[in-house]
């Protein structure tokens, strides 16, 4: 059984500064985790946090595809498990943004759920940096 996670976060700003915090990594190192990402497909890349008790706080992935501004995916293997991860961008217009998350090969419920606590936490932070 594969699980899939589907959120969408709408972001008052415009689709280039949401992409550049989507493929920056000095960007993403603010609202993700440090890390060594490149907009660049196959371009491995990992990503660090602080380990905890039931986490070694390291994330691999690998870019999967680049079409910029609209849509960013890469592999997110971390705990034994390899997802895929798809970012889907839309503008509104009226200087609105859409995000779309996409995050499939999840193996439980449990990890979804993590999931979606985490990306919920982290795209709040994202938009504390659009904010800026």
């Amino acid at each position: 059984m594969s699980l899939t996670l589907n959120l969408d976060f709408q972001y008052t700003t415009t689709i280039e500064k949401l992409w550049s915090a989507l493929t920056e990594s000095d960007k993403l190192a603010k609202w993700v985790m440090p890390n060594d990402f490149k907009p660049v497909v196959g371009h491995s890349f990992t990503f660090r946090q602080t380990p905890t008790e039931y986490w070694d706080g390291i994330v691999v992935g690998e870019v999967l595809t680049m079409d910029a501004p609209n849509r960013l995916s890469y592999t997110w293997g971390s705990g034994g498990e390899k997802h895929t991860v798809v970012w889907t961008l839309k503008d509104l217009g009226d200087g609105k943004v859409n995000l779309n998350l996409e995050q499939s090969g999840i193996s439980n419920n449990q990890a979804l759920g993590g999931a979606k606590y985490g990306w919920t936490n982290m795209c709040g932070e994202l938009n504390k940096l659009l904010a800026q």
